[in-house]
């Protein structure tokens, strides 16, 4: 097949963050059995050698320039929420919209070329006609639902900006069911977000593909380094992870610490935002910015805290540290889609929500070297078995060819 797939963010290198993490490697997959041609975005910081990198992995690579990005003026912002409720798009996804590529992607669906459309990520859906559904295969892949995750940070109190996000609700849902119309196939992460664009779409085809771990990058830790470490990993300018670290160092750690007062906490990833900066001023807390490595600051962690309370889908942060054979103490959110405990299921990971809890959890890990051996070796094999981004480009190439 010719397929043409559409992803407005960049995907190289695909350890810049989670979007880039699974079109990069699904895409790589398809490309071995299909020609993909790919059309993407240019946003600064992307460099001539990224750009010469990423064309070895697909067959072709078409790259425009990133729009420049609209005032933030009060003025801007009312005129851009006005334009969500006429018009039905989110600001964010109009962000993405440029003429030159819409263009270029019209006049390549018209040559007849091409066999299949996808949509790495929802954001793309802005370049996708509705009428094209009626003579090629319209595939989009959901990362996550736009109003399910803004739903649910208004439930649990965590929305950055609680009075827009519950006018927007409305209008998210109207948006994510209308622009799932203009698909004959669509592609999440989880059976959660399955259920829900079945709602909005009952005569698509929905595939569950959740996200995979290259196991060289993420290799399993040579031996328990034991100790009072704690680590988290991710990008620090998302605000579920700022949300999230945020929680851990103010209010966990301390606790934790009057029981192992030498208790250290490392939060690694890139691009941390001043408040995330600020949080290592904090005893104890040491924040690191972009490091070579993830998989090096896992293997030293006694255990890997994925304190998720916000964000929908499966959690690369949590197989990646499953990848490498460290514990994981995660909340609902951070092990969401995950079979970690359960009759038959064999113990992969320790669950926590409230304060106490990851307390808890922590504490029996730090005191029981034999429990951090189990959830090491149980978590390793699942990854192995059931989230490697050979088996999702298995499903994903499934997915389009049938």
């Amino acid at each position: 097949m010719n397929v043409l797939s559409v992803s407005a963010t960049f995907p190289y290198p695909p350890s810049r963050g989670g979007t880039q993490v699974r079109t990069f490697n699904l895409l790589k997959y398809l490309n071995q059995y299909h020609a993909v041609t790919l059309v993407t975005q240019r946003q600064a910081g992307v460099t001539e050698e990224e750009i010469e990198a990423l064309r070895g992995y697909v067959s072709e690579l078409v790259v425009f320039d990133r729009p420049p990005s609209d005032e933030t003026t009060s003025l801007e912002k009312a005129k851009r929420f006005a334009g969500f409720l006429v018009g039905g798009t989110p600001p964010s996804v109009l962000s993405y919209r440029s003429r030159p590529m819409q263009e270029w992607i019209d006049r390549a669906v018209k040559s007849g070329k091409y066999d299949a459309i996808t949509c790495e990520h929802s954001v793309n859906e802005i370049f996708v006609r509705p009428q094209w559904r009626n003579h090629l295969k319209t595939l989009v892949n959901i990362h996550s639902s736009v109003f399910g995750t803004c739903r649910q940070q208004i439930e649990t109190g965590t929305a950055e900006r609680p009075l827009r996000d519950r006018l927007n609700l409305p209008l998210l849902f109207r948006y994510e069911n209308r622009y799932c119309q203009k698909f004959s196939n669509i592609v999440v992460t989880t059976p959660e977000d399955g259920a829900q664009m079945k709602f909005f779409n009952p005569d698509s085809r929905i595939a569950v593909i959740p996200n995979g771990v290259d196991l060289e990058l993420f290799p399993m830790r040579p031996a328990d380094p034991g100790g009072h470490h704690l680590v988290f990993v991710g990008a620090m300018d998302n605000i579920a992870n700022i949300d999230a670290v945020t929680f851990l160092s103010k209010e966990v750690l301390p606790r934790v610490q009057e029981r192992h007062p030498d208790t250290q906490l490392t939060l690694v990833g890139s691009k941390p935002v001043p408040e995330v900066q600020q949080l290592a001023e904090i005893p104890g807390v040491t924040v690191t910015g972009r490091v070579p490595s993830m998989a090096d600051y896992l293997h030293k962690a006694t255990v890997c805290v994925v304190s998720m309370r916000i964000g929908y889908g499966i959690k690369n942060k949590t197989l990646e540290a499953m990848a490498a054979g460290t514990p994981v103490v995660g909340s609902d959110a951070g092990l969401e889609g995950l079979r970690v405990e359960g009759e038959d299921i064999p113990l992969r990971a320790l669950r926590a929500n409230r304060v106490e809890e990851y307390v808890r959890e922590i504490d029996r890990l730090f005191e029981n070297p034999q429990l951090r051996e189990t959830l090491s070796h149980n978590g390793r094999s699942y990854v192995e078995t059931q989230f490697t981004w050979e088996r999702a480009g298995q499903l994903y190439e499934r997915a389009i060819s049938t």
